[in-house]
This record gives C-alpha cells, sequence and structure tokens, in this order.
C-alpha cells in the first residue's frame, strides 16, 4: 500500500529509550519531544536513527507493513497487507471488564484526547527468528490501567481482538481459535515499556499492523502484542492466551525473549534482522535487561518461558 505525500502527517522526534525509561521511573512524569519533523520511509538518513541502539537499524516502512504475522487475514507473511483493505478500524471503542471500579465502554476518540502520544522506538523480535526495529507511536498501557481503576484482587489482564470475520477472512477458517487472546501479569502491563499503539512511522496503524490500537512488549516476542484490540479484562487468575493454550509446550504464558530457552523446532539464540543476510545474537530480554529483569528476580525462566 502505498502512502500519498498529502498522508503523511507530522509527529514529534523520537525519544531515547533508555534516557526515558530512567527519567520516567524516577519522575513519575512522561517526557516529550520538542522538534516536530515530516514522516520519512527510509531507512538510511532518518531523522530518528540517532535514536537508536548502536547496533540497530531502523527497519523501512515498507518492511513493516508488507511482512506481518495477523493470522485474521491468513497465514502468509504478505497476506494481512494484501487482505486486509476490507476492515473498517473506525470507529473504534474498548471495553474494560473485570475486576475494576470503573467498568466501562471507551470511545477510542475520547481515549487519546486525554492521553499523551509519544513515539517510541522499539524493537520486535518473533518466535521464528526474526526481528525488526520499529518507531512506533503510542501511549503507556498504564494510562488505560488508571482509568479502569483495578481492584487490588486483579492480578492479570487479558486482551481481546476484535471477532469479523465478514471483515477478517482467516477468521471464517479454523486456523485459531477465535477471537484471538493475549494476557499479562499486572506489573508487566504497568511498565512504562509497555504501550499500546495507535502508529508508526508517523502514521495512523495501517490495518496489517494491528489498526487501530494493539498492544507493544518490546522484551516479550511479537505474538505477545495482540492486535486490533476491542476488550480489556481485569482479573485474578492467569488469563487464556491464544498460542499458550494451542501448543504449551512451545509457547509459554510469559513468552520473554530468552536466546537459552530454544523453541522445540528452532533455536532462538541468533536471529535475522528483516533487511540484512547475516544472522546476530539475540539479546535477553530483546535487549531490555536492564529495564525489566527485576520483574523475573528468583523465577525459573526456563521453567515459566
Amino acid at each position: 500500500m502505498k502512502i500519498l505525500p498529502s498522508e503523511i502527517t507530522p509527529y514529534k522526534n523520537y525519544i531515547n529509550r533508555r534516557k526515558f525509561i530512567k527519567s520516567s521511573i524516577a519522575a513519575g512524569v512522561f517526557i516529550g519531544a520538542s522538534t516536530t519533523l515530516k514522516a520519512s520511509h527510509l531507512a538510511e538518513d532518518n531523522p530518528f536513527n540517532s535514536q537508536l541502539d548502536e547496533s540497530d537499524t531502523l527497519n523501512t516502512f515498507e518492511d513493516i507493513t508488507t511482512y506481518n504475522n495477523f493470522y485474521e487475514f491468513g497465514m502468509g507473511k504478505t497476506d494481512p497487507s494484501e487482505n486486509s483493505s476490507n476492515f473498517n478500524p473506525k470507529p473504534w471503542s474498548i471495553s474494560l471488564e473485570g475486576l475494576i471500579n470503573y467498568p466501562q465502554v471507551l470511545d477510542l476518540e475520547k481515549i487519546l484526547n486525554k492521553v499523551t502520544i509519544e513515539d517510541r522506538v522499539y524493537r520486535l523480535r518473533c518466535v521464528e527468528a526474526w526481528s525488526m526495529v520499529i518507531p512506533w507511536q503510542g501511549f503507556p498501557l498504564a494510562e488505560i490501567i488508571k482509568i479502569a481503576d483495578p481492584l487490588s484482587s486483579a492480578k492479570y489482564i487479558q486482551f481481546v481482538t476484535v471477532f469479523r470475520p465478514e471483515e477478517m477472512p482467516g477468521q471464517k477458517r479454523r486456523l485459531l481459535p477465535w477471537p484471538y487472546v493475549e494476557g499479562l501479569r499486572m506489573d508487566e502491563a504497568m511498565h512504562p515499556l509497555t504501550i499500546l499503539s495507535t502508529g508508526l512511522y508517523g502514521h495512523d496503524l495501517l490495518n496489517q499492523s494491528g489498526a487501530p490500537i494493539r498492544l507493544v512488549v518490546p522484551w516479550k516476542y511479537g505474538f505477545k502484542s495482540i492486535k486490533s484490540v476491542t476488550t480489556i479484562k481485569f482479573v485474578d487468575k492467569q488469563p487464556d492466551a491464544t498460542w499458550s493454550m494451542l501448543a504449551p509446550s512451545e509457547y509459554g504464558f510469559y513468552s520473554n525473549v530468552n536466546n537459552n530457552v530454544d523453541h522445540p523446532r528452532w533455536s532462538q539464540g541468533t536471529e535475522r534482522r528483516i533487511g540484512e543476510f547475516k544472522r546476530r545474537k539475540t539479546l535477553m530480554f530483546n535487549g531490555y535487561e536492564e529495564e525489566v529483569s527485576y520483574m523475573y528476580e528468583g523465577m525459573d525462566l526456563k521453567k515459566y518461558y
């Protein structure tokens, strides 16, 4: 799908991830960037390359929007971009349910009026041993959690994807049990790295990327980043998650990127960045070990994979 120049929207410069996390944890505030730029779809000569870690290169807009896992539109990597044109992401609402003080249905536009949209450059690591570096737009999931005001008994959050087989042809087939569901522990959901994304590369999310809103948890495998979220449930027990239900020996609930735990059918010790030919070593927690490892202290990460 080509983007016309008239469709390119201005947006803030990308913040430095590590500086952001350190300052947000210390001060409890979110740092916005002051420079506005036009979206660029080229990985080289890109205005946000300075925000990348030394070993990373931003993937192109074409990479990110034509090589996807979104089984609601088909099993192939190009199926989502080819089969999602009939999906209508507007208007959109999210239902907040479960162990909360304020159950409600929120209109997405009203949500976006209450939160600060920021730009984050995150790595995405897929269990099939490929990865990308993506400039996301979004806001901390914690902002939605504050609106819901969970009870002390709420220990986990479950997310549910929209079910529209008339618009999502993959849902007409028994590829997976529909609708797709995922879950996080409450501390994972509250972590400042965890965001709900509404766009990338300065654009609203395209249908194949999870429009209009998706979860992004950068230290976990990509299938945890559930797309087209329509329901958020607060529960007291570990919730069902689609791939953990289907193949528990291959896809654990936590699904943290751990180069020491191989998938039964392939190694997770190395990965291939889309656009590169040489494989690179997989980093523990996808390179976010400094920021998130404290949440798993004392856990056997080979058992709770």
